[in-house]
């Protein structure tokens, strides 16, 4: 079955100071295809601007090679850490610069959005959402990194959810009754 949204390509973005994964997901056909993935990996070493500097070249790079039409992310958890929430908003605003840089259209989903788009269930552990994601993407062979797993998962929640936005706008509007 071929779909409005054929040839999309999305990339899911897992934003994170010290790992930010990344997965590409292409629809062809109505189904869905594992372009890439993996992750961008900054050095504890260095200072924090350097890092998201970093952070920034290598995600454009990326951009620049895949040219996504459409970012997916996470919306931001807060955790009880400050400084860990705070390096994550950081290096997340570098992601999402980059994809606007690029062009790419930006989306953003809520993690019990992407779970339950992924699984069925809002409340999916690590161990189901990586089961769903090399069943729906048919492939045994994924990366170890929880964090390019979460990005894959968020790039096909954008096509899930892109797909259902479609069938919506082709359904017929509701007949009015007037008594």
């Amino acid at each position: 079955m071929v779909t409005g949204n054929d040839g999309l390509l999305v990339l899911g973005v897992d934003p994170g100071l010290a790992d930010t994964g990344y997965g590409a997901v292409r629809r062809q056909n109505g189904r869905l295809f594992l372009v890439t993935c993996g992750t961008v990996k900054t050095p504890a070493n260095i200072s924090e601007p350097k890092r998201l500097g970093l952070l920034a070249e290598q995600l454009r790079a990326l951009m620049a090679e895949l040219r996504p039409q459409a970012a997916a992310f996470e919306e931001l958890f807060f955790s009880k850490n400050v400084r860990t929430a705070m390096a994550v908003g950081q290096a997340r605003g570098v992601a999402l610069l980059s994809a606007v840089e690029a062009g790419a259209a930006v989306h953003e989903y809520t993690p019990n959005q992407v779970k339950l788009s992924v699984t069925g269930y809002g409340g999916a552990t690590k161990g189901q959402m990586l089961k769903m994601v090399q069943s729906l993407l048919a492939t045994r062979e994924l990366p170890r990194s929880d964090d390019a797993i979460d990005a894959l998962a968020v790039a096909i929640c954008h096509h899930h959810s892109g797909r259902l936005r479609m069938i919506i706008s082709r359904a017929p509007a509701p007949a009015v009754v007037r008594r």
